[in-house]
């Protein structure tokens, strides 16, 4: 037998691990390769030739992971371009030397169209030793025909939660007040929706909508005078409608030249003291928070992201079985029960998933019932997490500093 690699890339989650964790699992129950190998921050890592050997972890080991947040191998922003035929050719050596059949890739957009990259060269060099597999993963929840993408759960409960307690605090003042809740989402609005689930959200800024300084004002002014608070959710990547963003800090250095974005809320924020909308508000960013946070995990979420790289390992038993990521699919008018597909990497890498306009209602006043139906099943429950001797959550030391 070969072996495999599993690398993680981009933006961390608080499942993210539970998909590696769910590759080494299906493995020790069903050894397709003799070893599973883990590449040191994702291809940036594996072309540096730093790996480590994940193939004998022990079940406490793989719980522990599972719970761990954020990417315990390590990311990166590396972008693999396809007219370096560098990267490539020393990248497939590293592939040879370690004996790898099957790469899974555990990443976003970008990471898959790294997958079909990789898929692409080895065509195109007659090269059928070596394969590629992507594993979806994104708080952003914008990759395309997969029904949702693991991480995306977590991060929305996290977020929801956030917003009714946020809320909370907001209104135990009988003076004015404005909030302003900031939330990830550079072209896709489903995270800064998600938070309608707390029921509590006056106005609501997706990146799927333009921003229209009058009506949000109207908006702002009359929650105000309805009950002297408003809360406001704003994604980060809300857009005037000549595109340049609300955000006050832009820039396009991520390595993928996607723009960096943050500063939304306190623009926002800027924008209504100065036009005597209100008389102060306060934003609160959310920051890497809402991707690390493992206190409001979705039990669901874990779940299907274990079970989603117990699938990956079962399709890569295909000698033919490459260029493809894993999806995730619902069955409509039943109770909610997922199932596993693939679909081609490239029918994925470089499209970007929006959230309905059917689903958002006008004037910024939240969304429709569709979307409660479709995030409500992904939140449920809680796991149980293994606590340390401390107290706190235990977290696996990550594999890049040991």
């Amino acid at each position: 037998m070969g072996n495999c690699l599993v690398a993680q890339s981009g933006g961390p989650t608080s499942v993210i691990n539970a998909t590696i964790a769910g590759i080494i699992e299906a493995n020790q129950l069903n050894p397709i390769y003799d070893h599973v190998y883990g590449g040191l921050n994702g291809i940036e890592g594996i072309l540096a030739g730093k790996f480590v050997d994940l193939t004998n972890l022990t079940e406490f080991q793989i719980k522990v992971l599972k719970q761990t947040c954020s990417s315990a191998l390590g990311s990166c922003r590396y972008k693999l371009k396809r007219d370096n035929a560098a990267d490539f050719e020393k990248l497939f050596a590293i592939l040879e030397q370690l004996n790898i059949d099957t790469m899974f890739y555990t990443g976003g957009n970008d990471s898959m169209d790294t997958v079909a990259a990789l898929s692409q060269y080895a065509k195109e060099h007659n090269i059928t030793k070596h394969r590629f597999v992507g594993c979806p993963k994104t708080v952003d929840n914008d990759l395309v025909i997969t029904d949702h993408c693991p991480g995306f759960a977590s991060a929305a409960k996290f977020l929801a939660t956030v917003a009714k307690t946020t809320w909370l605090d907001v209104n135990v003042y009988t003076r004015q007040e404005v909030f302003i809740l900031e939330t990830m989402g550079r072209d896709a609005g489903w995270l800064a929706a998600s938070t309608v689930v707390s029921g509590i959200v006056d106005v609501l800024i997706l990146p799927e909508v333009e921003f229209n300084e009058e009506k949000v004002f109207e908006q702002v002014r009359k929650c105000l005078a309805e009950k002297n608070k408003c809360y406001i959710v704003c994604s980060e990547g809300a857009k005037y409608p000549d595109g340049t963003y609300l955000a006050a800090a832009e820039a396009k250095n991520d390595g993928f030249a996607h723009a960096v974005l943050g500063g939304a809320g306190q623009a926002l924020k800027n924008l209504l003291i100065e036009k005597g909308v209100c008389e102060r508000a306060k934003v609160q960013d959310m920051s890497t928070l809402q991707r690390c946070n493992i206190q409001c995990q979705s039990k669901v979420d874990v779940e299907e992201s274990a079970k989603l790289g117990m699938s990956a390992h079962m399709h890569s038993a295909d000698p033919t079985f490459t260029g493809k990521m894993v999806a995730v699919k619902r069955t409509e008018g039943r109770p909610y029960n997922p199932t596993f597909f693939t679909v081609d990497a490239d029918q994925v890498a470089n499209f970007v998933k929006n959230v309905p306009s059917e689903w958002i209602l006008p004037d910024y006043k939240g969304m429709t019932k569709e979307f409660y139906d479709y995030v409500t099943p992904l939140i449920q429950g809680e796991p149980e997490l293994i606590m340390d001797s401390t107290g706190i959550p235990m977290q696996l030391k990550p594999f890049y500093m040991k």
